[in-house]
């Protein structure tokens, strides 16, 4: 299957030029692109490059701060075009630049949730040295979830960790305040239970129990699951701490002319390091529990961080990560009822107010 990547590139901080230019890059690994926004910013970029087409879409509402009635009051906008060439299935998933708001509200309203999910969750692979990435799940899309819903967040995550990380069988764990099954809120509890019968013989995902804020990039689990609100916290705090790292290493290897040699010493080892904790690597994060799959990079990524995410998302399409959430779900036990226990509110097929 070919598959096309639908690019909404109003939303990044160096302009819809540089995501064209991470399309060039995408185009040369193989991946064809359909880009959206202003035509002659787009154009001169990427003119004449096979796999690579424009689509005039200069209204932009990713910076609107109320995404659903953005999303209703603007079919034109980019982001709105690119969610309706994918359900239609001329495009197969989606990358918006830096718009996790309008991505959701696009994502609920056109694309819309795969069959037996409660909600949408954002999913993001975190780069560890050394190792790979481990993924948090969710990272903003929902401030509050049910168990059932972590349950369901815990699959996507595995399947994701499968298909676009290559982990056989990932190692799934909740995030909580202890390691003990009793520890956390009474949510993370009776998610911890849930889990535990679940996947008590699942051949494709193994349930590793609780990790602590300490162990989540240790290497202890390949998937940490969480809400929305407390993933997204969790994930701006260790962008921060590995910025502060950072810029301390850097000034402690400036700060002398004896630290100035060491650095010069250390420059290809730390060099390294930086690439390998580089956020760009993974891509962004990925929009799960919809019919298709979504990736947000951030809105700050260079071409090289635009690229991946293209890439990473065909290649999710490649790997069938949305009929493998189903089939694990499914498998488990675990996909929503319609009209049953687990049929979700009417407050739940409306969009999810996003931590992000």
């Amino acid at each position: 299957m070919t598959v096309t990547v639908a690019v909404d590139t109003t939303g990044a901080d160096l302009g819809p030029a540089e995501v064209a230019e991470g399309a060039l890059i995408a185009a040369r690994r193989g991946i064809a692109t359909r880009l959206y926004g202003p035509a002659g910013e787009l154009e001169p970029v990427v003119a004449g490059t096979r796999g690579v087409t424009v689509v005039d879409a200069p209204v932009s509402i990713a910076k609107d701060p109320d995404p659903a009635a953005a999303v209703r009051a603007h079919p034109d906008a980019s982001i709105v075009q690119v969610a309706r060439v994918v359900a239609a299935g001329e495009a197969q998933a989606f990358v918006v630049a830096g718009a996790t708001g309008p991505a959701l509200a696009a994502g609920l309203l056109h694309v819309r949730r795969a069959k037996g999910i409660h909600r949408p969750a954002l999913a993001l692979p975190l780069p560890v040295p050394g190792r790979t990435p481990v993924t948090l799940v969710d990272v903003g899309a929902n401030v509050e979830s049910r168990p059932d819903h972590l349950v369901q967040f815990a699959f996507m995550g595995a399947a994701l960790a499968r298909t676009v990380l290559g982990i056989e069988r990932p190692r799934v764990a909740l995030l909580s305040n202890g390691e003990e099954p009793t520890k956390g809120t009474p949510e993370t509890v009776e998610a911890h239970g849930l889990l535990r019968a679940r996947l008590a013989d699942n051949d494709r995902v193994v349930f590793v129990g609780n990790v602590e804020g300490t162990t989540v990039t240790g290497g202890e689990a390949d998937v940490v699951v969480t809400d929305g609100f407390t993933g997204n916290i969790s994930l701006k705090l260790i962008e921060g701490v590995s910025q502060t790292v950072v810029g301390g290493i850097r000034q402690a290897a400036t700060s002398s002319p004896m630290a100035l040699l060491g650095g010069l010493l250390l420059k290809p080892a730390l060099g390294r390091f930086r690439a390998e904790i580089d956020p760009e690597g993974p891509g962004g994060a990925y929009l799960l529990g919809l019919r298709s799959l979504g990736v947000v990079p951030h809105g700050r990524f260079s071409r090289k961080g635009f690229a991946e995410a293209i890439v990473r998302a065909a290649r999710g399409v490649e790997g069938g990560v949305i009929d493998l959430v189903h089939d694990d779900l499914e498998a488990a036990g675990a996909l929503r009822r319609t009209g049953g226990p687990l049929a979700a509110s009417a407050a739940e097929d409306g969009l999810a107010r996003p931590a992000r």
